[in-house]
């Protein structure tokens, strides 16, 4: 685990993970350590992975200022975060609740993104949102699971407020597309790396100007991968293709029979899509196009 201070101070942490040029990896959760991110399905043979815990989660520390656990606050994070690698631009990828995040530093750094992919990603940023019939939408997808029965009324739960923490464990099915030891021990591991209290401020009302950051996304030049998992409920496939459509040079690949972390789905399948699509930004970097802090000590 290496650090670096952001610009308020605050201690924060990244992990590095593999080879290759850096591809920097934003988690969702929202607030949640990036250790769930593993190694992206093997992604990290073909990229060395930066893995940002956002402030207050795994081994970053709590901000003196808790307003600056807003998703418009800590674009300054990712920032710091380029400049302490020593990079002239970025690869980026952000799961879920991070695509807000994501996008909100592509608009205000265009010239600093080279690429970016967005991981079964929310784009609130952008106005468009995931709703209540969207989950349940994608739930009846999974009627002939064995595990449906006693966990359909869980997830009905979760999205009518009356979910309470046994009902969050039930309905842990729904988010992989397949519910085998792998994906159990994904979803036991997720306890404790949560900031509860940074993810209810994470997405404040006053976070988000949708139409400011349509209009600073609408020129940008960067390549854009939209990935969506076909039995994921945020976003569906078809919200996902809105979300690209608001690029102007994005693309959308959906991943059969993948729920929302698709890297432990369909590893192979996604870990093709994704290393082909930063191929050409990766052939056209000139040598050491990165920053002593990737291979130096960490500070």
């Amino acid at each position: 685990m290496r650090g670096f201070s952001s610009a308020d101070g605050t201690r924060l942490a990244y992990h590095l993970e593999g080879e290759g040029e850096p591809l920097v990896c934003l988690p969702g959760g929202p607030m949640r350590a990036s250790a769930y991110l593993g190694d992206l399905g093997g992604l990290a043979a073909h990229r060395r992975l930066v893995k940002l815990d956002l402030r207050g989660t795994g081994g970053s520390a709590v901000p003196a200022d808790r307003t600056t656990y807003r998703c418009d606050r800590q674009v300054d994070d990712v920032e710091g975060l380029r400049l302490h690698l020593g990079l002239e631009r970025i690869d980026l990828l952000a799961h879920s609740a991070a695509g807000d995040l994501a996008i909100l530093y592509t608009a205000r750094h265009p010239e600093r993104v080279r690429s970016l992919v967005l991981l079964t990603a929310r784009g609130r940023a952008l106005g468009v949102d995931f709703t209540t019939g969207h989950r349940l939408e994608a739930a009846g997808l999974r009627t002939a699971e064995p595990w449906y029965p006693r966990a359909r009324p869980a997830f009905d739960a979760l999205w009518s407020g009356t979910a309470d923490d046994s009902d969050f464990d039930a309905a842990a099915p729904f988010f992989y597309g397949r519910w085998d030891d792998v994906a159990r021990a994904h979803a036991a591991a997720e306890a404790g790396q949560t900031n509860e209290e940074a993810a209810a401020l994470y997405a404040s009302p006053a976070v988000f100007d949708p139409s400011a950051t349509r209009e600073a996304i609408a020129s940008l030049n960067a390549p854009v991968l939209v990935v969506a998992g076909e039995l994921d409920s945020g976003p569906l496939p078809r919200i996902a293709a809105e979300i690209a459509a608001l690029f102007p040079n994005a693309r959308l690949d959906t991943v059969p029979a993948a729920g929302h972390f698709p890297w432990l789905d369909a590893p192979a399948r996604l870990r093709r899509s994704i290393k082909d699509f930063l191929a050409p930004a990766e052939s056209a970097a000139p040598p050491h196009d990165h920053g002593l802090a990737l291979d130096g000590p960490g500070d």
